[in-house]
């Protein structure tokens, strides 16, 4: 048996020390290869930190680039309104979830005569376009006096520009934000004029410091220790741009085309006997009348080649991919389903709509519930009701239509028959409050007794209902089979 040195005897001799030789460790990974082939391909690719990577001037290079897309590319500008509508809507609806009945009436009204008031409809979705093609929206919580309600708290839109710090320069990473050791932002940096304005109030650098308890900033965190937001449509920049280029070129080729409408060739030798013609030189031509050319000089016509058989196809493809990154399905960004059946629009339709619901979530963890909180200090003041910032709540929004409602609406009798959802999900699917729809269908049934009119019973009915779904199943079956 081998001993230790601490068991050997004095007479044990002591083993060779055994030299470790280093072991060289070798993995290899294709894309961490730099080849001729490649290397201009990652000559852009870069170490830099989030905020070294959205320097101010990236950021307003982008900005610019994104905007001037979106005022003069239509896929562009309707991607980014589909997309604002679709994440807010109408609007968020507020319901309080206190034991106060009464209190909650009372808030709720007050808060739904407060955001039409104050268009909060129509500023979000202003703020949900910016953050697509600025990157960020910024709102200042500001009083207004001028409003007509107790309550006088109103939002400022500010476009991403005006907060800056006057004086950075360009390459520093973060600006316009004071953060304190903790990271948390403390002060705000708003220019009082856009630097794009043109005036001198725009040169000068005056800036008010805004608290940040004031100020709403709404945007996608990409990287761990981003401060400041860059566009959502930021992938798809450069292909909106060669879409509208492909589009022109196809447009202007077709157009030379149809404007020529004959030319002359000939095929004799330059010591010919030719007429002798000018080169490039034009002839006029009559309607309905028999011309002579020159003698030796055929005429033919140009083949109007554009649009291609493939134009269609090139455009598709690429409207595609820059609609996959807003987890867009192209049916939406394009608006045109002609190339879809029910069961792939369902299927795209999901990822989006999942999409919807996460930005949705952001603006009520980031923007709603801020501008409630500010709200509700002054609503319980003005109207002598009690209440908190931490009163429960829930935010209600517009509901997706579905395409089918027959097979929805026997979709939710089967889950609310076998107690697998409640009616306050079911009316949450549709964007509606289930106590003021209950309380509503309640006076609508209470009336109908008082006229004498008849009740539908969804007992008696239900083998209608069955038949006739039974027969919609046939003839979406039908469809189907025709379509493929």
């Amino acid at each position: 048996m081998r001993l230790w040195p601490f068991h050997r005897g004095k007479h044990q001799r002591r083993p060779a020390a055994v030299v470790a030789r280093p072991r060289r460790l070798r993995a290899r990974y294709d894309a961490a290869q730099t080849t001729a082939d490649n290397r201009r391909h990652w000559a852009n690719a870069d170490g830099c930190s989030a905020d070294a990577a959205a320097s101010p001037a990236v950021r307003r290079t982008l900005r610019n680039r994104a905007r001037y897309e979106v005022a003069n590319n239509c896929y562009a500008r309707g991607i980014v309104l589909t997309l604002a509508n679709d994440v807010i809507g109408t609007g968020p609806r507020l319901q309080l979830l206190s034991d106060n009945a009464r209190a909650n009436q009372l808030l709720e009204g007050a808060w739904t005569t407060w955001a039409q008031q104050v268009d909060l409809p129509g500023k979000l979705r202003t703020m949900r376009m910016a953050r697509a093609q600025d990157g960020e929206a910024f709102a200042v919580l500001f009083t207004n006096p001028g409003l007509p309600g107790p309550v006088q708290l109103d939002l400022r839109l500010v476009e991403a520009d005006q907060v800056a710090t006057p004086g950075i320069a360009t390459g520093d990473g973060v600006d316009g934000i004071v953060y304190d050791a903790a990271g948390n932002p403390q002060t705000y940096h708003v220019l009082k004029a856009h630097p794009g304005a043109g005036t001198a109030g725009a040169a000068s650098g005056d800036h008010d410091d805004v608290e940040a308890r004031h100020m709403i900033h709404w945007y996608r965190q990409d990287r761990p220790g981003q401060r400041r937001g860059l566009p959502d449509i930021l992938p798809a920049l450069p292909l909106f741009a060669q879409l509208r280029r492909y589009t022109l070129a196809v447009i202007a080729a077709a157009e030379t085309a149809a404007e020529v409408s004959l030319f002359l060739k000939t095929s004799l030798p330059p010591d010919g006997e030719a007429a002798d013609v000018e080169a490039l030189a034009e002839m006029d031509w009559e309607r309905n009348t028999a011309t002579f050319v020159p003698e030796g000089w055929e005429p033919s016509q140009v083949k109007a080649e554009q649009p291609a058989t493939t134009y269609d196809m090139g455009k598709r493809e690429i409207l595609n991919e820059i609609a996959r990154c807003l987890n867009m399905p192209y049916n939406i960004a394009a608006c045109n389903s002609s190339q879809y059946n029910y069961a792939s629009g369902r299927l795209d339709h999901q990822t989006y709509f999942k999409s919807i619901r996460v930005d949705q979530a952001q603006c009520e963890t980031v923007v709603l519930d801020r501008i409630f909180a500010a709200w509700l200090e002054e609503a319980v003041l003005a109207l002598g009701v009690r209440g908190d910032a931490a009163v429960p709540h829930a935010w209600f929004w517009d509901g997706h239509e579905h395409v089918d409602p027959l097979k929805e609406a026997n979709a939710q009798k089967t889950r609310l028959a076998s107690n697998t959802t409640t009616l306050a999900a079911e009316y949450a699917r549709q964007g509606k409050d289930w106590e003021q729809e209950l309380r509503q269908r309640a006076k609508e049934i209470a009336l109908m007794r008082e006229l004498g009119l008849p009740i539908a019973d969804s007992k008696d009915d239900g083998g209608a209902d069955a038949d006739a779904a039974d027969e919609y199943d046939r003839e979406d079956e039908v469809r189907h089979a025709l379509s493929r």
